[in-house]
């Protein structure tokens, strides 16, 4: 199953959080308090992975609390719509389910803890009656016998649901770790917090070591002679041990050391596979009930204990022991839900945990609280949802990044602060990093080129130089004032995209008139690639059958879809405003951006599916001019 969207209701702070598009990475940025932490957790709670109980106190808004908490199962607290994959729809089908009406599955848990169950195009079957087709009894058997259902198809999903697992506190490891202390606490199961984290930490590095700490602890206490404690609790050497004992504590001393020495170049050199932000060297080091972690690098070669090193070190090495350890038991089928990761790192390492993302949402989706620009790839803002604190002082996520304004009052400025700085970052990089800046109108066509841009790449078109970015003008006619400022990075005048329609084609005439005089052969626009097709914008260099598909699919209010009103002689983008004011409704003001952002979506999960050939030929010429 696949997360594709959640929507949690009734919880803590949340009285309504509207539906959350869910990717395969997907970032909740906001304020402090904005309520991040609580659409994480309800997600935790649908099934969660360790912990994660309900607790009606806790969990229940405190406003309402009196209310809902004599009838818990009336009231649901996160609703998820889960995509099926071939082989649950198959089993779907054995069921009885028509397989063409499940293609999605609505999941519901209430505060008692019940699950419901539904297919969103199939409401009428009922998932919890449904059984798979028994086999025919035998002609010896008694036909009057009732035959073995087996288990209905709501419990067969409800195995099949995906696990979530929640970090919240990484449990940075000390320096100085105090193993009989160690050993007390792995087998206790009633720590929580910090300690309950640092132990889980401290589980999974000892499970890189291949010992258990007990064993490290005995082979860290061999020594020359026995020694016994007396009554003032001092050590005291009581009788010299033999050349054969000393012998068998030589053996000892030599295997922790090759043991320890072994765990020690395995933790570097893992390490450094992952972390960019230094190339440091691990030493493990036991000695008497103690167990210490050294480091050193080529800027500090001298070894200094974790404990002072960097917090955001520290946080690194905890937080990539568990990832890359636990994950092989824990993590399987499971969705990751992590709170502020990396809140203690420098922005450079942010990126990189960032791009550790990448990585990981292969085999995992991730969704995770941020309020730092750093974590948000500007490439990427279809992955950001924007969570804020609406006029009734509920919390509220929505993927429309753009800055509104109600009653005098920002509505999620600080969310949309940070994300405009992710984008100024990634401008700030084409002036300072030598990308290659190709200017275009807005965020639509931003999201729209970066797409092709990475299947371009990923085929092997196209092999840039230098990056290519593309900063977004807010209109055709900013595009001037966004170019001169580029200019100023080494004089150079970077590219220009713009649309094909009467605006783009003002704007476009404007620059080569002006400030691209001696340079016309920079500024383009849509029309000069596509053919017959005149007054055209971005999303005519796009498949339209998928262009019409996430349209038709995002906007339900028409009574005859967009699909048997296009005409594909024309450009789509006036069409699609024709057809709306003909269906007698008005397009939300950011409809160009959320087309594009499931037009991309689609785009990268599956290029060979919605693209051929003669498509790619023609966005590789786009691309060739940008060199």
């Amino acid at each position: 199953m696949n997360l594709k969207k959640f929507r949690v209701t009734g919880f803590r702070s949340v009285t309504d959080s509207g539906w959350i598009d869910a990717s395969d990475v997907t970032a909740l940025i906001g304020e402090n308090e904005a309520g991040k932490t609580n659409l994480l957790l309800p997600l935790w709670k649908l099934n969660p992975s360790g912990s994660g109980e309900i607790n009606l106190l806790d969990d229940m808004p405190r406003s309402r609390y009196a209310e809902m908490r004599t009838r818990p199962g009336d009231h649901d607290f996160i609703t998820c719509i889960f995509e099926l994959d071939d082989a649950e729809r198959d089993l779907a089908a054995k069921h009885g389910a028509d397989r063409e009406k499940t293609e999605t599955v609505e999941v519901v848990r209430d505060f008692d803890g019940r699950y419901g169950w539904k297919f969103p195009d199939n409401s009428d079957f009922n998932i919890y009656d449904a059984h798979e087709a028994a086999e025919a009894p035998a002609e010896d058997e008694d036909d009057e016998d009732e035959p073995d259902r087996g288990p209905s198809l709501s419990s067969k999903l409800e195995e099949l649901l995906p696990k979530f697992v929640y970090y919240s506190n990484y449990g940075n490891l000390d320096a100085q770790i105090y193993l009989p202390h160690v050993v007390d606490n792995l087998k206790r199961d009633e720590l929580s917090g910090k300690e309950a984290a640092k132990a889980r930490t401290l589980r999974v590095l000892f499970k890189l070591v291949n010992l258990s700490p007990e064993e490290v602890l005995e082979l860290a206490r061999a020594t020359g002679v026995t020694e016994r404690v007396n009554q003032q609790g001092q050590r005291v050497s009581v009788e010299p041990k033999t050349d054969e004992q000393m012998q068998a504590d030589d053996e000892q001393l030599r295997m922790r050391a090759a043991l320890l020495q072994s765990a020690s170049t395995k933790l570097t050199k893992n390490f450094k596979d992952w972390w960019k932000q230094g190339d440091y060297r691990f030493r493990l080091h036991a000695d008497g009930n103690y167990f210490r972690i050294w480091v050193a690098d080529d800027r500090r070669p001298e070894e200094i204990e974790l404990e002072s090193r960097s917090t955001g070190l520290q946080w690194f090495l905890s937080f990539f022991l568990v990832f890359t350890y636990e994950s092989e038991d824990t993590h399987d089928n499971a969705i990751v839900l992590l709170d502020e990761p990396g809140h203690s790192l420098h922005p450079l390492a942010q990126r990189d945990l960032s791009a550790f993302f990448d990585n990981l949402s292969k085999t995992h989706q991730i969704v995770f609280t941020t309020h730092s620009p750093f974590m948000i790839d500007a490439d990427r803002l279809d992955r950001v949802r924007k969570v804020y604190v609406d006029g009734d002082g509920g919390t509220v996520a929505s993927s429309n990044l753009a800055m509104n304004k109600r009653k005098g009052t920002d509505k999620g400025a600080g969310a949309t602060y940070a994300v405009h700085s992710a984008l100024n970052l990634t401008v700030a990089e084409s002036l300072l990093l030598g990308c290659t800046p190709v200017i275009v109108e807005g965020p639509s066509d931003q999201h729209y080129l970066s797409a092709i841009k990475n299947i371009l790449i990923a085929k092997g078109r196209i092999n840039p130089k230098a990056e290519l970015v593309f900063p977004p003008s807010g209109g055709a006619k900013t595009a001037k004032i966004i170019a001169a400022i580029l200019m100023g990075r080494d004089d150079a005048l970077p590219f220009v995209l713009l649309d094909g329609d009467a605006t783009g084609k003002q704007a476009a005439k404007a620059l080569k008139d002006g400030l691209y005089q001696g340079s016309k052969d920079l500024v383009f626009t849509t029309d000069a690639f596509t053919s017959d097709l005149t007054d055209s914008e971005i999303e005519d260099l796009v498949p339209a059958p998928l262009l019409i598909q996430v349209l038709d699919r995002l906007e339900r209010r028409a009574d005859q879809d967009f699909e048997d009103f296009y005409e594909g002689s024309k450009p789509i983008v006036p069409q699609i405003k024709a057809w709306a004011s003909g269906e007698g409704f008005d397009l939300a003001d950011d409809w160009k951006v959320q087309l594009a952002l499931g037009v991309k979506s689609k785009l990268l999960a599956n290029p060979d599916k919605q693209v051929d050939d003669k498509l790619l030929e023609l966005w590789t010429s786009i691309f060739k001019n940008f060199s």
